[in-house]
C-alpha cells in the first residue's frame, strides 16, 4: 500500500508550512511555478547542520509536490564566495593555502589528491551524492555561473545606482549592532553542537566597504590576484565606469560595470537581490538571523524597498548536535557531515530525524550507542505503521522519511535490528560465512537465505563498529576457558552454568536463548521458567549475566547474551563454559 503524507494537523509542521506557502505562493505568483530555496557555502565540508537548510525546504516542497503542485527548490551553491580561512582538519592542506584567502572558491585549487577542478566543486561533490542517496530533488544553482555569465547585471547596476538608499537602511542596523547587548542566561551548548546556519552566506555578514568615494555595495575580484581585498575608488552612474584598487597586489583598473563579470554583490545586497530574481516564497534561516542588523532581518527591508520584491516566509531553524563522534577524518574539525552519517544509517532514519522535529526544535545525531536506540524506536514505528496503530503525526514523520513524491526510497528487505546486526559484526569481524550462519539461526524457521536481505543495514551497522567504536570496546571472544575463574566456582554457579549448557540445543534460537539465559536463574531461585521478576531476581539475572560475559569475552558487559551466544557457536560456547 503506498504511503501517503497525512492532510494539515495541529502537529504536522510540514502541512502547516505547506498550506502556508502554497496560500503565499497564488497570492503572488499564481499560476506559477512554487519556489523554495536554500544555500550552501562549499568553502569546506558541508555538514549535518547545513544539512537543516536543506532539509526544511525540501519536505515542505516535497508535501506540495504529493498535492499536485508544481515546484522548484533552489539551492544556490555560494561558489563565488571569497576563500576566508583554512578550514581545519581537510586532508592535504597546509599553510600554503593561506595564499588564496580573498579569491572565489571556483579559483581556488581543490585538496592535493582530489578528482575535482576547484575547492567549491571538492566539496559540492560529497553533498550532491547525498542529496541523491536523501532523495532531495531540486535545482542547483552556481553563483559563479550567475555572476561571470552576467545574468545579475541589471540588478547589480541597480543597486550601484541605490547605493546610498541601501548605505542609509544598512546604516539603521549598524547602530543597533553597536548598542550594547543585553546579557542573557544561556543553556549551555554541546561542543559537537552545529550551527546550522553556517553557509549560505551566513558567516560573512559583509555589507560593504566605503573608501573616500563613499559606499558601495560591490566588490570587484582584482584583475591580476584574483582577490576581493579591492576598494572602489569611483563609480560613473552614467557610463558604468568602475575604477577600483587592489590591496593585495597593488593592482587598479577602470572598468565598464555594464560589460564587467568579476565580481559580485556583498552578501546583505546579494541574499534579497536573488530572492527578488528568483521569486522565492519559502526559505528558512538559522538562528543567528534573527537578531538584529543579520542578513536575514536587513535583506527583509532591502528586498521592499530596493528590489522591489517581498521577503520569503519561512521559519528560524535551530542547532543539530552530535551525539558521540570517534573517528571524523573527513570533516572540519571533527564535525561529522551527511555523506559520514549516510555510512552508518539508512537515508530514511536520517531524513525522520530531520521530519519529526520542528525547525525550531534542536536535536541530535548519534554516533554512539545511541543510534542503537534510534534503531529500535525507528523499527517500533514501523511496526505500528503496518499495523495502524500510529498517532497522526507520527505517520506523517515516517511518510516523509520512507519516501518522497517520486517513490519508495531503497530499503532493507529483512530488516534485522540494528543493535543485533552489530553485534554480530563485531563479533565475526565482518567474516560473511560466520555473519550469515549467525543471522540465520536468529530465526530458524525464516532462515536468512543471503546476506544481501539484510543489506543495506547489516553494511551500516558495520561501518558503524569499524568507524565509531573504540578499538578496546570491541568484543573478543576468549579463544580458551578461564580456568582460574571456572575453579574458583561456587557449587551454585556451577549448576548455573550446567543448565545453561543444557538447555542449548532445544532453544537455539535469537528467542529461545533469550527465554533460556533469563530462565536459568529463575530455576536456580526455585521459580518457574516463565514466572515474572522481582527485584531479587533481577539482582540473580544480573550477576548470572556478569558471570557469562568474563568466561566468554572476559569483561563485565558485551552484546545481549542472546546475541553473542549465537555468534559463538554451541561447540565453543560448551568448550569455554565447561566447568
Amino acid at each position: 500500500m503506498p504511503i501517503v503524507a497525512q492532510s494539515s494537523t495541529e502537529t504536522d509542521w510540514v502541512s502547516r508550512f505547506a498550506d502556508d506557502v502554497i496560500a503565499e505562493s497564488e497570492r503572488r505568483a499564481p499560476g506559477k511555478p512554487v519556489v523554495v530555496a536554500s544555500g550552501l557555502s562549499p568553502s569546506g565540508p558541508i555538514h549535518l547542520g547545513n544539512l537543516r537548510e536543506v532539509m526544511t525546504p525540501h519536505l515542505v516542497a516535497d508535501e506540495i509536490r504529493r498535492r499536485g503542485y508544481e515546484v522548484r527548490h533552489l539551492i544556490s551553491w555560494d561558489d563565488y564566495d571569497r576563500y576566508r580561512k583554512v578550514p581545519a582538519g581537510v586532508e592535504g592542506v597546509d599553510g600554503g593555502w593561506a595564499e588564496h584567502i580573498g579569491k572565489p572558491l571556483t579559483s581556488v585549487p581543490a585538496p592535493a589528491g582530489s578528482p575535482h577542478p576547484n575547492w567549491a566543486e571538492h566539496f559540492k561533490a560529497a553533498m550532491v551524492e547525498s542529496l541523491a542517496e536523501l532523495g532531495v530533488e531540486y535545482d542547483p544553482i552556481s553563483q559563479t555561473e550567475q555572476y561571470t555569465s552576467g545574468a545579475y547585471r541589471e540588478q547589480i547596476l541597480h543597486a550601484m545606482r541605490n547605493r546610498a538608499r541601501i548605505d542609509g537602511i544598512l546604516d539603521q542596523y549598524r547602530t543597533k549592532a553597536k548598542a550594547p547587548a543585553k546579557k542573557q542566561q544561556q543553556k549551555p551548548v554541546d561542543e559537537a553542537e552545529l550551527e546550522a546556519a553556517e553557509g549560505s552566506g551566513a558567516a560573512s555578514e559583509d555589507d560593504g566597504s566605503g573608501g573616500s568615494a563613499g559606499y558601495f555595495p560591490y566588490k570587484p575580484y582584482c584583475g591580476n590576484c584574483e582577490k576581493d581585498l579591492t576598494t572602489v575608488t569611483e563609480y560613473l552612474d552614467a557610463t558604468t565606469e568602475l575604477t577600483y584598487s587592489c590591496a593585495a597586489c597593488g593592482f587598479s583598473e577602470t572598468v565598464r560595470l555594464s560589460e564587467f563579470n568579476r565580481g559580485k554583490l556583498v552578501w546583505k545586497v546579494d541574499w534579497p537581490m536573488r530572492w527578488a530574481y528568483e521569486g522565492v516564497i519559502f526559505e528558512p534561516s538559522g538562528v543567528d538571523h534573527s537578531s538584529p542588523g543579520s542578513s536575514f532581518v536587513v535583506g527583509g527591508q532591502i528586498v521592499r524597498e530596493i528590489f522591489d520584491g517581498v521577503q520569503p516566509i519561512g521559519p528560524m531553524y535551530a542547532f543539530v548536535g552530535i551525539s558521540g563522534m570517534a573517528k571524523m577524518s573527513s570533516s572540519r574539525g571533527g564535525v561529522p557531515t551527511p555523506a559520514d552519517a549516510l555510512k552508518i544509517m539508512e537515508a530514511p532514519l536520517l531524513r525522520w530525524l530531520y521530519a519529526r522535529r520542528k525547525p525550531n526544535q534542536s536535536f541530535k545525531i548519534a554516533f554512539d550507542q545511541e543510534i542503537q536506540r534510534l534503531y529500535d524506536e525507528w523499527d517500533k514505528l514501523e511496526s505500528k505503521v503496518a499495523e495502524g496503530t500510529v498517532l497522526p503525526a507520527d505517520a506523517a514523520a515516517y511518510a516523509r522519511a520512507a519516501r518522497t513524491a517520486a517513490g519508495e526510497l531503497p530499503r532493507t528487505p529483512r530488516p534485522l535490528p540494528y543493535r543485533t546486526l552489530a553485534s554480530v559484526v563485531d563479533i565475526t569481524a565482518g567474516h560473511d560465512e560466520q555473519t550469515l550462519r549467525i543471522l540465520s539461526e536468529l530465526d530458524p524457521a525464516n532462515p536468512l537465505s543471503s546476506l544481501d536481505e539484510a543489506r543495506p543495514r547489516l553494511d551500516r551497522a558495520e561501518n558503524w563498529i569499524t568507524t565509531q567504536v573504540p578499538a578496546d570496546a570491541r568484543t573478543v571472544v576468549r579463544s580458551e576457558p578461564d580456568a582460574e575463574l571456572l575453579g574458583s566456582l561456587g557449587d551454585e554457579a556451577r549448576e548455573s552454568l550446567r543448565l545453561l549448557l543444557e538447555g542449548l540445543d532445544t532453544h537455539w534460537s535469537l528467542d529461545g536463548l533469550t527465554t533460556l539465559v533469563y530462565g536459568v536463574p529463575k530455576v536456580m531461585a526455585g521459580l518457574d521458567p516463565d514466572a515474572k521478576p522481582t527485584p531479587e531476581l533481577k539482582v540473580a539475572q544480573r550477576s548470572f549475566f556478569a558471570l557469562l560475559y568474563r568466561l566468554l569475552v572476559s569483561r563485565e558487559t558485551g552484546p545481549r547474551l542472546p546475541t553473542l551466544l549465537l555468534a559463538v557457536g554451541a561447540d565453543r560456547v560448551r568448550k569455554l563454559l565447561a566447568a
